[in-house]
């Protein structure tokens, strides 16, 4: 176990966020915390950070426990060094050494005492140990991995906006290590390759992972467990969002039965006593059964869950078959090329999502089709089409003196004030919340605003730039729902998996300037897409031949593929060049020695896998011989994989060299 929360009850003044809460956290753990907004999820993790000191209970850690805490408050940061020195100061221990290494070469030129060649040496271990030699090039590889160019690596940090600079600090944090790691919607920063390279990073992580987040797609392929932060209690479930929400149904069913039985059982005991109370020769029994009732652990009637708004679209007018069309359309930003020569239809019945990197001009497609980005090319214009705009930057369109109810009865959709207030709930504005001015919204909620009108206008062509951002889940879900509805036709942009699996029917893509079009479901379109790479993928070679991952050492946990080399036969020197007989048989023996150390490196990754998974069964802690053996195997199988890895590289270039 790494870390135990034990009858944990925490107030914020007279709120109870949680009351007699327990949770232990192993290794191997990848749990989904989730709970309504503002049931204290991140007040939470707080706690597990030793920011928050509990007012009953304790929080247990292991010692030399590491956390780290990924969240908003991480912004404050500043500096001008480049992103790549940001990264790297996750290594602060290599950084120092090297530091200390370059001041000993120094004094080496001028005093090459025994002590100095001494502490030389041993900084020098210490800085291998630490796989110093490799840190520019991991911070370099999770920075690219989550997004950032090559190009950007040296641009100053104060020159990114926000999201971009939440990525440094992500990739800063996951190159740390910690034991624990907690994650406070990291996928808010992230466009869909960054989430996608997140989730193969986090699912090789060896420490525990704690994740706050709304994107249920990402809960459903990270988690293993989910823990529900509910009426101020700590509901545990075993799998991932999906077995949450099946297991909890049936366990809401189970209590409601149980909650009817009891019911049921009290009814039947008043009525005894009712009858029975006044009779000399019951009056004993009648008063055991109010005793038994009085004595009764009365069971809470289940709530019903989050509830079930209808929203029903109207649409006023009906448009033509052809909505927009984009005929050789080119857009260009500076030396950028956006859109090359390139076009797009929309049809009636479209349920459009544009997805893809950030970066590569889906907001521009989204203006160009809505007709308010100036471009080169044709833009043609449906018959009859009403449309309806939604980005969070065109959040001027709000009337800021307004209140939130009065927007909404200004779209002049024809709900009434009690549907209007219902559509807000689901937006998070409940009780006298819809009386408050725009002007004193924060973004998130002015964006709440806009997005609740757009979905209530009569429009019969939606354009919608990422919807669900500052949307809960349920919320999201809501939405879902309310568009499979809609008679209408929409073009979404959304880094969100699961909104885009339940509304799309078409994907669009932008490759390379062009428009690619995939008729289909995004789950259609992921299974197309593998079996496109799987098809582009080389023919794996005959056993005889090897083609080895160079790049492949101690740090499994960083899932990006590296070039792959080819080891040509000895018999077969490469482009012909003669080899005389003492460099043939070296070649030789590298190649045996290189054959080898390929089977010892299967062997040693097999058997660290067979030890995480060890190391990851919590019935293991609870033998504390057993745990420190398997613990001591698994320590020494790292270091011997390491050696084994330097050796490979080493033969390999030993190789390079003899046939070059």
């Amino acid at each position: 176990m790494l870390l135990a929360l034990q009858d944990v009850t925490f107030e914020f003044g007279a709120r109870i966020i949680v009351e007699d809460a327990s949770w232990h956290i192993v290794p191997g753990d990848r749990v989904g915390l989730i709970g309504l907004n503002g049931t204290g999820k991140s007040t939470l993790l707080r706690i597990i950070n030793g920011e928050y000191s509990v007012s009953k209970g304790s929080v247990n850690k292991i010692r030399n426990l590491s956390l780290g805490f990924f969240n908003q408050d991480l912004l404050s940061f500043e500096t001008d060094d480049s992103i790549l020195s940001v990264g790297m100061t996750a290594f602060d221990k290599a950084l120092a050494l090297e530091k200390d290494i370059e001041r000993i070469t120094h004094e080496l030129e001028h005093n090459q005492t025994e002590a100095l060649l001494h502490e030389f040496s041993d900084k020098l271990h210490e800085f291998e140990a630490l796989d110093g030699y490799n840190m520019r090039h991991k911070t370099a590889q999770v920075l690219e991995g989550l997004g950032f160019s090559t190009a950007d690596l040296e641009r100053p940090y104060s020159e990114f906006s926000g999201g971009w600079r939440m990525r440094v600090l992500l990739a800063k944090l996951i190159l740390q290590q910690p034991d624990v790691l907690m994650l406070d919607e990291p996928t808010n920063h992230l466009d869909l390759p960054s989430i996608e390279w997140l989730e193969r990073y986090l699912q090789s992580y060896n420490g525990a992972v704690i994740i706050v987040s709304h994107d249920r797609f990402f809960l459903d392929r990270m988690v293993n467990k989910i823990v529900e932060l509910y009426q101020q209690q700590l509901h545990h479930y075993a799998g991932n969002y999906e077995d949450y929400e099946r297991e909890k149904e049936m366990r809401r069913e189970l209590q409601q039965r149980s909650y009817e039985n009891q019911q049921e059982y009290i009814r039947q005991q008043e009525r005894f006593i009712e009858r029975f109370k006044a009779k000399a020769s019951k009056a004993a029994q009648a008063q055991s059964a109010m005793k038994r009732l009085e004595k009764l652990d009365r069971l809470e009637q289940v709530d019903g869950g989050p509830s079930k708004i209808r929203i029903n679209f109207t649409v006023d007018k009906q448009p033509g078959k052809i909505l927009c069309t984009l005929n050789d359309v080119s857009k260009h930003f500076g030396d950028i090329t956006v859109l090359d020569h390139t076009g797009v239809e929309v049809n009636r019945g479209d349920k459009i999502a544009l997805i893809g990197a950030n970066g590569k001009g889906k907001s521009t497609l989204l203006r160009m089709i809505a007709g308010t980005e100036p471009m080169e090319g044709e833009r043609i214009p449906g018959h009859n089409v009403v449309q309806s705009f939604y980005a969070q930057h065109q959040l001027e369109s709000l009337h800021l003196d307004s209140e939130i109810l009065e927007e909404l009865k200004n779209t002049s959709s024809g709900r009434t004030e009690m549907e209007l207030r219902s559509l807000l709930g689901c937006f998070l504005f409940t009780g006298d919340d819809v009386y408050k001015k725009i002007r004193i919204l924060s973004g998130g909620e002015k964006a709440r605003v806009a997005l609740a009108k757009t979905i209530i206008s009569q429009a019969n062509f939606m354009l919608l730039d990422e919807p669900t951002n500052h949307l809960d889940m349920n919320s999201v879900q809501m939405l879902i729902d309310a568009l499979n509805k809609y008679e209408g036709s929409f073009l979404l942009v959304s880094h969100d998996r699961y909104f885009v699996s339940g509304t799309a029917n078409k994907i669009w893509e932008i490759v390379d300037g062009k428009i690619k079009e995939f008729k289909g479901t995004y789950a259609e379109y992921e299974d197309w897409k593998k079996r496109q790479a799987a098809a582009a993928a080389p023919p794996k070679p005959p056993k005889g031949e090897r083609g080895k991952n160079r790049g492949n050492n101690n740090n499994n946990n960083t899932p990006e593929p590296t070039a792959v080399k080819e080891i040509p036969a000895a018999s077969a020197p490469v482009k012909g060049t003669p080899i005389n007989k003492e460099a043939q048989k070296e070649l030789q023996k590298h190649q045996r020695q290189f054959q080898q150390l390929e089977g010892e490196l299967a062997r040693l990754k097999e058997k660290k896998q067979q030890l995480e998974a060890s190391l990851g069964n919590p019935d293991i802690y609870g033998d504390k011989g057993k745990f420190q053996q398997i613990e001591a195997e698994y320590k020494q199988v790292t270091q011997d994989l390491e050696k084994a890895n330097k050796q490979y590289e080493e033969v390999f270039e030993k190789i390079m060299e003899l046939e070059g």
